[in-house]
């Protein structure tokens, strides 16, 4: 009985192992994807006539950016004033106040 059913179940394994049915041959695929349009061969040459470049997310990057620039000199100016403090204490010259 077991080697019944072990040659009903190979058969039924290389059964599902069967090549493929080859595709219609007479009807080709529709196209999927959209043909984008191209501008007129003049645009590419003409700088007035191109799109403008997307200013709103270069503007988002370029913020952090210009604040942090903004902070590093006021941080630099800050160490400048200080150096200046410490370097007028250690010489003796007690006239000048720290800036604060």
């Amino acid at each position: 009985m077991s080697r019944i059913l072990v040659a009903v179940l190979c058969v039924l394994a290389l059964s599902a192992c069967s090549k493929p049915e080859k595709p219609e041959t007479e009807r080709p695929p529709a196209p999927q994807a959209v043909a984008a349009t191209q501008p007129a061969a003049d645009t590419w040459n003409d700088a007035s006539k191109r799109e403008k470049p997307a200013t709103e997310l270069n503007d988002a990057i370029q913020a952090p950016l210009n604040k942090a620039r903004s902070v590093e000199d006021t941080t630099l100016d800050a160490a400048a004033q200080q150096r200046a403090a410490i370097d007028a204490q250690t010489s003796g010259n007690s006239g000048a106040a720290p800036a604060q």
